[in-house]
């Protein structure tokens, strides 16, 4: 196949042997303003490690040992494993197509319109979400010390409202500046939210650590089993706290160099993030007192019922009489979640503008200021974010929906990644995924296996979520004028039905630890069903990929370049 050279989108050979020539002009040569692309190597990686460290470093330890024992540290390490397959296909992607909202964009190069849809749509439905949550995490954390803001339920009272509502507004404000400003305050923010957490395992394990805690105390190293350690990763918050990696591709179209950065940036955020929850993991079970482990049961409430508002991490510190400790861990109970909030304010509305740049939402959604901002996509980002902090659930039932919309979200992202390698082979790729053809499918079934798991009260929804919103997009088509239409290419996008269909039937029949479930199929041969369903969703899902003509079409239509006064040389970071 020879190569297609679209302005200013650097090619080369099938293997990339070739070097990229430099961008010289910017694809979208119209009237509309561009993103500036003002964020360095530092920025990036900190715009992954601020959204992947959040409030859950508080709580994701200690609920993975009341599951798991000692062995929550396998639980770690798997769940680790299983997503560093999804981020050096994110790696590869954002490298080769670095757009803004990247994760909204992949899909719609290589399968059209229907199938971006949903894949943008269920980005959104999780990132326009997590932004809140953390927001109502932070307040809170913030009720000890300001009464009257939550309830005995856990829901926000009428005066939490209005502080919630404060904060999505002053975030608003940040994002609104322009991604320099945020991009200098993520700094000094992630140096905050990295220390803290290391601060706090040195104390510990300098005050008291108990190495028996891990092979001889309360049924040993593993005292519940395989099924203990797998049920961590949903339930205990593992997977949960080590997602946000892949947030420097949603400011890809942002990015200096992205070629050169992006694949660095969301590798190291995912090795840096595991590493820290890691040692927090074995600090925690090194300082529980052996004396309170006397059983397997023992690991369900080590600290005596003792937990406190700020959770076990302060709890320990404060019996250890390492006050400055608990201290620290007051303040980053708030500035962790607010942080991880403001971020997610911002790639919520990259998520819509590059779906509007593709063309599957209003194009009054890519709608940019004189900085190069997408102000009315962060408007909305904080307009529908207000509607979470409404009284009919707390933060913590909607822990579950996280998990498995972001699943959902990176499952678009292995099957993208083959067709494009397949549609779009002459690409120059500055990253490439070693034996992508074995890499991708397992990514698929890694991404499938963690939705499978979040169980079927949540999965549903999302798949409902997704239904619907495809039904609202195909209504949008209809209406659309005839000569504006664009085609649906509903052939490519047909494997997205049988998937979600699939995966429901699957979940309906399992998993084998959630409770209100009939258990059809038996724990290991479930896993064993869905990642035989997960391979065959995949190899469709290549036999429907659109051929090479139309994704060049939709590459060369991206606005993946920058001219030279679009790249702010003097940006920090």
């Amino acid at each position: 196949m020879s190569t297609v050279t679209s302005p200013g989108i650097p090619t080369g050979t099938s293997n990339g042997s070739a070097a990229p020539p430099a961008p010289t002009m910017p694809i979208d040569m119209g009237a509309r303003r561009r993103l500036r692309r003002r964020v360095g190597p530092f920025g990036l990686t900190a715009f992954s490690v601020g959204s992947v460290i959040g409030a859950m470093w508080l709580v994701a330890g200690p609920t993975a040992a009341r599951i798991a024992g000692p062995a929550s540290l396998v639980s770690w390490a798997v769940a680790a494993f299983m997503l560093l397959f999804i981020a050096f296909v994110y790696a590869e992607l954002s490298a080769t197509y670095p757009v803004s909202g990247g994760t909204a964009r992949y899909s719609f190069l290589c399968f059209g319109p229907l199938a971006g849809f949903a894949a943008g749509w269920a980005s959104w439905l999780q990132a326009v979400t997590i932004g809140p949550i953390e927001t109502e995490i932070a307040i809170n954390y913030l009720q000890p010390q300001w009464s009257g803001l939550v309830d005995s339920s856990g829901l926000l009272t009428a005066k939490g409202v209005g502080v919630a509502i404060a904060f999505m507004v002053f975030f608003t404000l940040v994002n609104l500046v322009g991604i320099r400003f945020m991009a200098g305050a993520n700094h000094l923010a992630v140096y905050w939210k990295i220390a803290v957490p290391l601060i706090t395992v040195g104390a510990l394990a300098a005050t008291h650590f108990h190495t028996g805690n891990f092979y001889s105390a309360a049924g040993g190293f593993s005292p519940f089993g395989a099924q203990g350690i797998l049920k961590a990763i949903p339930l205990g918050g593992v997977v949960l706290a080590l997602f946000g990696f892949e947030q420097a591709a949603q400011v890809g179209g942002e990015a200096r160099e992205p070629r050169e950065h992006l694949p660095t940036a969301i590798i190291s955020s995912l090795l840096i993030a595991t590493v820290i929850y890691l040692l927090l993991q074995a600090a925690y079970i090194g300082a529980v007192d052996p004396q309170n482990l006397t059983s397997a049961a023992s690991w369900l409430n080590p600290l005596n019922g003792q937990g406190g508002p700020y959770g076990p991490y302060v709890e320990l510190a404060t019996s250890m009489s390492l006050g400055w400790v608990a201290t620290l861990i007051y303040i980053d109970a708030v500035i962790s979640p607010a942080g991880k909030a403001a971020l997610y304010v911002g790639s919520t509305s990259r998520i819509t503008y590059s779906m509007s740049r593709a063309g599957t939402v209003p194009r009054l959604f890519d709608r940019l200021d004189n900085r190069g901002t997408p102000w009315f996509s962060i408007a909305l980002a904080t307009m529908v974010g207000v509607l979470v902090f409404l009284p009919y659930t707390g933060w913590s039932r909607l822990i579950d929906y996280l998990a498995a919309a972001t699943a959902f979200m990176y499952a678009f992202a292995p099957v993208s990644l083959a067709a494009l390698r397949r549609s779009d082979p002459d690409r120059y790729r500055p990253f490439k995924v070693p034996a992508a053809g074995v890499f991708a499918p397992i990514a698929f079934v890694f991404a499938n296996l963690i939705i499978y798991w979040t169980g079927w009260p949540t999965v549903w929804r999302i798949a409902a979520g997704i239904g619907i919103g495809a039904v609202l997009f195909l209504v949008a088509h209809l209406v659309t004028p005839s000569a504006r239409r664009k085609p649906l290419k509903l052939r490519s996008a047909a494997w997205v039905l049988v998937w979600l269909i699939g995966i429901l039937v699957l979940d309906a029949l399992g998993p084998a630890y959630v409770a209100g479930v009939r258990h059809v199929i038996p724990f290991w041969w479930d896993m064993g069903a869905v990642a035989a369903f997960s391979l065959a969703v995949f190899f469709l899902s290549q036999l429907l990929a659109l051929p090479w003509e139309p994704v060049e079409d939709n590459v060369a239509k991206a606005d993946m370049c920058t001219s030279e006064e679009d790249v702010d040389f003097g940006a920090g970071g």
